[in-house]
């Protein structure tokens, strides 16, 4: 596996006008919020408890998710009613189109104070590249699982999501091969391609400039799965079927 180049908390901002993305180590990451890893590893036993997704238009059921909105307006964390989830076509030509209504996140996680820390110190970099605003995030958790074979961590393959940034962040991956990250400009022919491996490390991605794949997982052993947290941040609203 190819280990990403990590960069400094503080040139995180940098890597993302220069380069359009930048990771940061878990170490770099519990730095960036000013929280100790401990407290976001109180986060990952949710992950254990996470409905099917039954929107796979490729008839799989190998995923798992919740999803909830927020607004971050500088050190305000709002969530906002439940809501479905819409892509256009234009960024996700398998699943875009249609309204997916998935279970909320659970008031255990949203609640902890690790939650609005994170959100507000990546709006915080979002806002340092494209100005200061209202964040309208979306955050998603996932697990792909390997019980019944290859777990495919992006269905709809390279893509982007139609928002202004998309924080991706590994939360555990556990007996499985694959799962690269693959990163291509968005207008030009170059791309990066490196494995996240170590839970709690953020790969922030600007997806008006790349675009973003997973590859397939594969079981190792019995019980193989991988965990991601990821959260999109977009300027002005969330959005909407008038907007494809």
């Amino acid at each position: 596996m190819l280990a990403p180049g990590y960069v400094e908390p503080s040139r995180l901002a940098d890597s993302l006008s220069g380069y359009g993305f930048g990771v940061l180590s878990p170490s770099g990451l519990a730095s960036f919020i000013a929280s100790p890893l401990a407290d976001l590893e109180s986060l990952k036993p949710d992950w254990d408890d996470l409905p099917l997704d039954n929107f796979l238009k490729d008839g799989g059921c190998y995923r798992r998710r919740r999803h909830s909105c927020f607004i971050v307006e500088q050190q305000d964390v709002t969530q906002v009613p439940h809501r479905a989830h819409y892509q256009p076509l234009e960024y996700n030509a398998l699943h875009g189109g249609m309204r997916r209504l998935f279970e909320p996140m659970a008031e255990q996680t949203v609640s902890r104070q690790i939650w609005s820390n994170l959100l507000r110190e990546i709006a915080r970099v979002c806002s340092s590249v494209k100005g200061v605003q209202p964040w309208y995030v979306e955050a998603h958790q996932f697990r792909i699982d390997t019980r019944h074979g290859i777990g495919r961590p992006t269905p709809e393959g390279a893509h982007r999501d139609g928002v202004d940034f998309v924080a991706i962040l590994l939360v555990a991956r556990e007996n499985v091969s694959g799962g690269e990250s693959r990163i291509f400009e968005f207008n030009g022919r170059h791309g990066q391609r490196f494995t996240l491996s170590e839970p709690w490390t953020l790969l922030l991605l600007d997806d008006q400039k790349v675009i973003h794949e997973s590859t397939p997982i594969q079981p190792t052993a019995e019980g193989g799965y991988r965990d991601t947290l990821v959260l999109t941040f977009r300027a002005g609203k969330f959005l909407e079927p008038s907007d494809s």
